[in-house]
């Protein structure tokens, strides 16, 4: 359970801050009286958009964590939930170098500024398990090979990687959490870069068909509420020796194959909207992964984290959210 009384005053630094997670992070903080400054480079082809922190009552800085000055940003802070990234694949695979730059390089330069501005800060790192690459079998764990299937994946292990030596060099409290495929308000859905599913939500709710590619493959989803407390409980409990200094993977309902998936979402419209079966890409093909499922008894057992909504709530709140707003999200 997140503890709102640990985050009354607490210094807060929301790297990525603007965008999916790190906004719903954003309201959650300031919500139980947190001081966060967001920092976002404020990328167009991201999900990062200032509508995400309307009402959340913390500043915005715009900046870019690879030129931008960061030393004032990061001066004294508690905590750094560090969720900027270079998240596209297609985009990695198109432009590695810029990939490498966001997802590693400036990375290694935040990390020397943290040493200096925030020594002793919390840092609970977004991570991925797109860098598991295609699994050798399900349920996968935190001890499966790293084999990325792209160059984004090469980046973000990297990234990753360099926070991790942190704690085992300077002792800093570092927790690095492995997502799956996240879902809820505030998410990209104009268009299929951040997730399918942003896409998906768009069409059914303009009562148009959308795609499903394959449609065997499995996947599990995770509430945007529920990663928004892992990241809570993970800085609350950093300090344990069983979670300081690890990674996790974060899952959340059962997987569920894409076809499945795509009828829930029509069930969750009251029954309203439709889809239309393609073979994958041909130039995506080569860098999907098949089906994935996350074990992440680890943290489970290490934490008492546990996500709160299943996929047919999850999927109605999503809708119900964009319903209202959909205009505003295209």
């Amino acid at each position: 359970m997140v503890t709102p009384a640990y985050w009354q005053g607490k210094r807060v630094l929301v790297t990525g801050g603007a965008g999916f997670l790190g906004a719903n992070l954003c309201h959650a903080l300031a919500g139980m009286g947190a001081r966060v400054t967001a920092l976002d480079a404020m990328m167009p082809d991201g999900g990062a958009s200032a509508r995400n922190l309307e009402g959340a009552g913390v500043l915005l800085v715009r900046g870019d964590i690879r030129d931008t000055e960061l030393h004032s940003l990061c001066d004294g802070i508690d905590v750094l939930f560090n969720m900027a990234a270079q998240t596209s694949h297609m985009g990695g695979q198109k432009d590695p170098v810029a990939d490498i730059a966001i997802n590693a390089v400036a990375q290694v330069r935040l990390i020397g500024v943290m040493r200096e501005a925030a020594p002793k800060a919390i840092v609970v790192h977004a991570s991925t398990r797109q860098f598991y690459g295609r699994p050798r079998s399900l349920p996968v764990d935190e001890l499966h090979p790293v084999n990325p299937p792209d160059a984004n994946g090469v980046s973000k292990w990297a990234g990753e990687q360099y926070w991790l030596l942190e704690n085992r060099v300077l002792h800093r409290p570092v927790v690095s959490l492995r997502l799956t495929n996240c879902y809820g308000p505030r998410l990209r859905i104009r268009d299929a870069r951040q997730t399918f599913l942003g896409i998906w939500i768009r069409r059914v709710l303009e009562n148009e068909a959308f795609e499903v590619w394959g449609g065997a493959q499995l996947r599990d989803l995770t509430y945007v509420d529920d990663v928004t407390s892992a990241f809570l409980i993970a800085a609350e409990q950093s300090g344990k020796q069983d979670v300081g200094g690890q990674v996790f993977n974060i899952g959340g309902s059962p997987p569920i194959s894409l076809l499945d998936l795509a009828d829930k979402l029509i069930s969750a419209n009251a029954g309203q909207g439709s889809y239309e079966l393609r073979e994958f890409p041909a130039d995506r093909a080569p860098i999907d992964i098949g089906s994935y499922a996350a074990d992440d008894r680890a943290f489970r057992t290490a934490t008492g984290w546990a996500p709160a909504i299943d996929l047919d709530q999850g999927l109605k709140l999503s809708l119900e959210w964009y319903r209202q707003r959909l205009a505003d999200y295209l």
